[in-house]
């Protein structure tokens, strides 16, 4: 996942922002981390690149 395209996701559930937390990256792909809504507290997990939202 490109960390560009992150400000083009929202929070499934409520819509609210996410915050990106990188725990692995390889160039400017993330690989491993998690995204956090600001609004409603949901973390969502990135793993191999994908973030697991459902």
């Amino acid at each position: 996942m490109k960390k560009e395209h992150i400000k083009l996701l929202i929070c499934p559930y409520c819509h609210g922002e996410l915050e990106l937390t990188i725990t692995k990256e390889k160039n400017d792909e993330i690989i491993e981390g998690s995204l956090k809504c600001k609004n409603c507290g949901k973390e969502y997990e990135i793993k191999e690149g994908i973030p697991k939202m459902l």
